[in-house]
Parts: structure tokens; C-alpha cells; sequence
């Protein structure tokens, strides 16, 4: 591997692109040197754009000499193609979230990734990276103010449009939550639960809206997170943690404080990527440190694996209006030193 490492970007749509220029112009030790996409007018745009070589074929990239590490931001339902390919060609691959979008998909790379013997795929759940849900991290671990008791969280977006429908507010927004939460307590899920509140007048007849997802860990904490797709004026992300000796609140990002026009205040977060813009940073830098000492530092496959193990209870206790328990295989061996990482 050289010095700086060659990456090849599988996708080039709005993510990919965001991530091209990110890793080419903000950090340090790598450089885009090839892209593919199913558009091929689209994907030799951004080749010109990023200045690498487009390749038709992505699986082809993949496997060229041009590329040592792989970033797959394709449509969801082509990540396990893609992290699959690079997995046998022996290559370092980060995938954005889901690794796929059914867990039978990502229990497949997973097999994969343990026959092949080594640790290849992270999954980009950038939240474990940002400032604030890594200082929460550190006092829950440390059990600074006793244990947890109770979670109370929430996912606000300003508006969604109406391809945006009732189960992805599970599977595309909380799913982030279902991560974090479980990263930060270090343990697993016992059952989830997922009810209605009133419909806000900015639903639509495919979108229920707002929902809250209850989570129970194996000790017993409750977590509940709201989802809010449609607030009609903020992005906004909470996370409260109700310990024994003390309440623990995420901080907010800072931002000047402006006084104009009568009014006195700071400014919000408008989306995701502004609000999460340096924990993409962080994340993307300490994966390219990471692949370039031959190994993987942030979320696995197996992490991924979990992720919609439990995002799929979370919709089937959704659609039944019950409490469903949540069952998956046993973490294999391969994974385990991992663990609260």
C-alpha cells in the first residue's frame, strides 16, 4: 500500500460526492483515484469534478490495482454487491448505513468477512463520532454519576417530501439511534416497541408522523426516541441520560450568539450535514488512519448486522402495535474484542 492511501468511491451521487471532495480537500493520507457509478454520464462528471478515473463496472474498480480501500454510497439495496466485492478482493471497505437493508443480506457479509479471516468493512455510523455523543460515552462508561437508568431521545427534521413514508422513520432515521444508544450503554437490546402520537397536519397518506420507538436494554434501561420527521421549522437531535446521580444532556454544537433585528439568539442546524459535518470529519479521518495501519477501528459488519437485526423488530412491533422481542444470532468470536468500541 502506498504511502497515501488510493480510494475508490462506489457512487457518486449527493453522499458520494460529499465525501469525494471531503477526503481530497479536508483530510489527510488519502486521495480519491476512482469512481464508479450505474449512471454513466453521472459518475464521469464526477470523475472529471474529483480528477480520478471513472470506471463502469464498480466490482471492476473494486478489483483494479488503482484502489486499496473502497467507500460504497450506492442506493441501499446494492451496498452488500459491492462491500461483497471488496471483501473478496481482500480490501478495506466503508459502507455507508445499512450495511444492507435486510439482516439475512448482512449476516451474509458477515460470514464472509470472518471466512475470509481478517476485519475489512465499517459501517458509517458517523453519530459515534461526533464531539458531544463521545463526552457522554466517557462518563457512562466510567459510570461517573452511577449507572443509567432511562434514555430520552429525539430525532427532529425540518421537512421530508412524500417519498419519505412510515417505516423509514425506523429504518433510515432511528436507525441511527438503534447505533449510538447501543454503543453508548455497551449492551444489547431486549425488546422494542414502537406507538403513534397525533398526527401532525404536515403528514401524508404514506407517513404516520411523529412516532416513538421504545427500546429496553437486557439490564433493563428504557429508551425512548421520538421521531419527528416533519417539524415544519428545525433539525434538531436530543439524547438525555437519566442516571442514578445525575441527568446527562448532549451538548449542543456551538455557534456565535447574534443580536439583530429585535431578537437575541444563535443559529440551528438546518440538516444532517451541517449539523454531523465534523463527526463525517473525525469518522472518515480515523478510518483512512485506521485502513492505513491495517485495521478497523469503528463500527463492523457485525455492528451493522445488529443495527437492522433490531431495526426490523422495531418495524414488525410497528406494524403489530406489540411489544416484540428482539432475537439474533450470538456474536461470533471473530467480533468480540470490539466490543464498546
Amino acid at each position: 500500500m502506498s504511502t497515501e492511501l488510493k480510494i475508490g468511491v462506489v457512487g457518486t451521487g449527493a453522499i458520494g460526492r460529499t465525501h469525494m471532495e471531503r477526503i481530497n480537500e479536508r483530510l489527510k493520507g488519502a486521495k480519491v483515484t476512482a469512481c464508479s457509478d450505474a449512471n454513466e454520464d453521472f459518475g464521469r462528471s464526477a470523475a472529471e469534478k474529483y480528477g480520478c478515473k471513472f470506471y463502469a463496472d464498480g466490482e471492476a474498480m473494486i478489483a483494479s490495482d488503482h484502489v486499496d480501500a473502497v467507500v460504497v454510497t450506492t442506493l441501499d439495496p446494492y451496498h452488500e454487491q459491492y462491500v461483497m466485492a471488496a471483501v473478496k478482493a481482500g480490501k478495506y471497505v466503508f459502507c455507508e448505513k445499512p450495511l444492507a437493508p435486510e439482516p439475512e443480506a448482512c449476516r451474509r457479509i458477515v460470514d464472509a468477512e470472518i471466512a475470509g479471516g481478517k476485519k475489512l468493512v465499517q459501517v458509517g455510523f458517523m453519530r459515534r463520532y461526533d464531539p458531544g455523543y463521545r463526552q457522554l460515552k466517557e462518563v457512562i462508561h466510567n459510570r461517573t454519576y452511577g449507572e443509567p437508568l432511562m434514555l430520552h431521545c429525539a430525532h427532529r427534521n425540518a421537512s421530508v417530501d412524500e417519498s419519505y413514508t412510515t417505516p423509514m422513520a425506523v429504518e433510515n432515521s432511528m436507525i441511527h439511534e438503534i447505533d449510538v444508544l447501543r454503543w453508548l450503554l455497551d449492551e444489547e437490546y431486549d425488546t422494542a416497541e414502537v406507538v403513534f402520537a397525533k398526527n401532525t397536519k404536515r403528514a401524508h397518506k404514506n407517513l404516520m408522523d411523529p412516532q416513538i420507538m421504545i427500546l429496553t436494554t437486557k439490564s433493563g434501561v428504557r429508551i425512548d426516541v421520538e421521531a419527528f420527521v416533519n417539524t415544519g421549522h428545525c433539525y434538531d437531535i436530543k439524547c438525555e441520560v437519566c442516571c442514578e446521580d445525575a441527568i446527562l444532556n448532549l451538548p449542543e454544537p456551538a455557534s456565535i450568539q447574534v443580536c439583530a433585528d429585535a431578537h437575541r439568539g444563535h443559529a440551528i442546524d438546518s440538516d444532517w450535514s451541517t449539523r454531523f459535518v465534523e463527526a463525517y470529519n473525525i469518522e472518515f479521518q480515523e478510518w483512512i488512519n485506521g485502513v492505513k495501519a491495517g485495521r478497523v477501528d469503528g463500527p463492523t459488519a457485525w455492528d451493522g448486522y445488529v443495527g437492522q437485526v433490531t431495526a426490523a423488530a422495531a418495524s414488525k412491533a410497528r406494524d403489530t402495535q406489540t411489544v416484540v422481542k428482539i432475537e439474533m444470532d450470538e456474536m461470533p468470536e471473530f467480533y468480540r474484542q470490539d466490543i464498546g468500541r
